[in-house]
């Protein structure tokens, strides 16, 4: 006779485990045999309970006329008016329209990067040229975006690399950092050259999570490297880059202030004018603190429902974050 609720069935299905005095006594053993990893993990979870959870309270002044000298508690509530305000606001489309663009390119060019970078890292057979390599790849993510940009506008500008090689080449210099039209461009290919090597590393640990033999039987059968990367190492990665991918969509509008706000200039204020500037200026500078919180969550709220489309779509494959 059954004695124990996973061993009862009803239409030949296990019944779900009750929880119980034993069940949650284990998991308590389980956390003082493994107190080292559950501390290890504590200063994440506090990072993102302070930073993340506990800033969502203030969220609440997205539908009140906030004054800072009257604070929360004190401020008058006006429910959507702040949001009809910045959706009938000329300026909010266009900055709007530049993170959405952004974004995209961002996606279509700055995501598969690292991959492709990983990919090319994976057949390099001399380990001592690979740590080299990767080494140098991983060296500017360390670098803030001071500096970064700071490089940008050195090579840039008309006495910069770029133009000495056109100059070199009969063809007039160009204020690249001053002309709209090549603003966009820049910041794509600056935050790849920025992050694709760092990007890889996630990429490169799928890839030596890979079985041996799977690559030993496809050489058996007659497969080159070509084959092999596209019928093995693709598919074995896909979960891990499907990952990935709903992160970034995730946070789809959420650009980052720093590389924008550091390679911005007047000139070019119509293209890359985003929500993080925007929201600098008009909420830390000009004190509007009611609008540009309204506008971070309706960015949260556009975040939000791309990831949970994208992880619908992803659960088809048996995949996805839930």
């Amino acid at each position: 006779m059954a004695t124990r609720s996973t061993e009862l069935k009803q239409d030949g299905a296990p019944l779900p485990l009750k929880a119980s005095g034993i069940s949650r006594n284990r998991y308590i053993a389980n956390m003082r045999k493994h107190w080292m990893l559950y501390l290890m993990i504590l200063p994440g979870i506090l990072f993102y309970v302070v930073f993340k959870y506990v800033p969502l309270a203030g969220s609440v002044i997205a539908f009140q006329d906030y004054q800072i000298f009257k604070g929360i508690w004190g401020s008058p509530w006006v429910g959507l008016d702040n949001f009809g305000f910045i959706f009938t606001y000329q300026d909010f489309y266009n900055v709007l329209r530049n993170t959405a663009v952004i974004a995209l390119y961002q996606l279509l060019f700055g995501f598969p990067a690292p991959i492709l970078l990983a990919l090319l890292f994976n057949e390099i057979r001399i380990m001592l040229a690979k740590r080299v390599v990767q080494s140098l790849f991983y060296l500017p993510h360390f670098l803030s975006w001071v500096v970064v940009g700071g490089i940008v506008f050195e090579m840039l500008s008309s006495q910069g690399v770029v133009n000495a090689v056109r100059g070199w080449l009969g063809y007039e210099p160009i204020l690249f950092m001053q002309e709209a039209g090549y603003f966009r461009t820049i910041v794509v290919l600056s935050s790849i050259w920025k992050e694709v090597g760092w990007g890889t590393i996630i990429y490169l640990a799928a890839i030596a999570g890979i079985n041996p033999n799977l690559y030993e039987a496809a050489v058996m059968d007659g497969a080159g490297r070509w084959k092999q990367t596209i019928h093995i190492t693709l598919p074995t990665m896909f979960p891990t880059i499907l990952v990935l991918f709903l992160l970034q969509i995730g946070n789809f509008l959420e650009l980052g202030f720093d590389q924008i706000f550091n390679l911005l200039t007047p000139m070019t204020y119509s293209v890359g004018d985003i929500i993080e500037t925007y929201v600098y200026r008009a909420g830390v500078l000009q004190g509007q603190y009611s609008m540009t919180t309204a506008i971070g969550l309706f960015q949260s709220v556009i975040g939000f429902i791309l990831l949970w489309i994208f992880n619908r779509l992803a659960r088809k494959t048996d995949q996805g974050l839930w």
